[in-house]
């Protein structure tokens, strides 16, 4: 088992989730973001819960790409190895390309992928070190094909962050360090909450035991929950693009 394992953005929605659920089968947790106040709170009900594990807390804004490195490097100190780590602050786009509104669009460029890389990096590096550990990269479903409207940037990002697993899967290869990349369909969380069109979406409680399993499995690549995505993803991708466009 993957004993001590470090979420990004752990405050709230997913990340939460799932330090909840890995504390509940006894793993040490390092959890960081931007909400240092959610985080205590989160770390004060999981040790009451939880006697036996240990829960650390840092502030991180995973776009300050030097703490990014720092506050991982922390965590290995405070926890003596890191297992795991996951790969989760992200934030929605807002608005399509070209309606003006570019900072927005840009942010969530940098949140989704550019800080992705930063925290791969500084993953990987103590992972090479120890010769051991489980990455886990958080992409979408969205990220199968182009998305229209807001969900332009979104889905980019999410299309990179799939890349980007597949690569570090080349390049671990054959090696004890693995690396899986999920794609969760619509999981109720804060990022979606306001989404009319959001089809097979699934409360957070069933969202999160799906895409637990799903790590724990360290596949290379899993779509949450299994169905319908995983049969669904394989008929995205080989819509003609003319239906492609009408069914969305």
């Amino acid at each position: 088992m993957r004993r001590n394992i470090l979420i990004t953005g752990a405050s709230s929605g997913l990340g939460e989730g799932m330090a909840r659920s890995w504390a509940a089968k006894g793993c040490n947790l390092a959890l960081c973001a931007r909400r240092t106040e959610n985080l205590v709170q989160l770390q004060s009900e999981l040790l009451a819960a939880h006697p036996g594990i240990q829960v650390v807390v840092r502030s991180l804004d995973v776009c300050n790409h030097d703490q990014v490195f720092e506050v991982f490097r922390e965590f290995q100190r405070e926890l003596g190895t890191l297992d795991r780590v996951v790969v989760n602050a992200g934030m929605g786009s807002k608005s399509a390309i070209g309606h003006g509104d570019f900072a927005s669009n840009r942010q969530a460029a940098e949140t989704n992928f550019v800080a992705a890389i930063a925290q791969c990096e500084a993953a990987m590096e103590i992972f090479r070190e120890q010769n051991s550990g489980h990455l886990v990269l958080m992409s979408s479903v969205s990220g199968v094909r182009g998305f229209r409207g807001p969900f332009n940037v979104y889905a980019a990002t999410k299309a990179a962050v799939a890349a980007l697993a597949e690569g570090l899967q080349l390049d671990t290869r054959g090696t004890p360090i693995r690396v899986t990349s999920i794609l969760p369909g619509y999981i109720l969380t804060d990022i979606n909450r306001e989404v009319k069109n959001a089809p097979f979406r699934v409360d957070l409680e069933t969202g999160v035991k799906a895409l637990v399993k799903a790590i724990d499995s360290e596949k290379r690549r899993a779509y949450v929950p299994w169905w319908p995505w995983t049969p669904l993803s394989y008929v995205l991708k080989a819509m003609p693009f003319g239906l492609f466009a009408r069914a969305m």
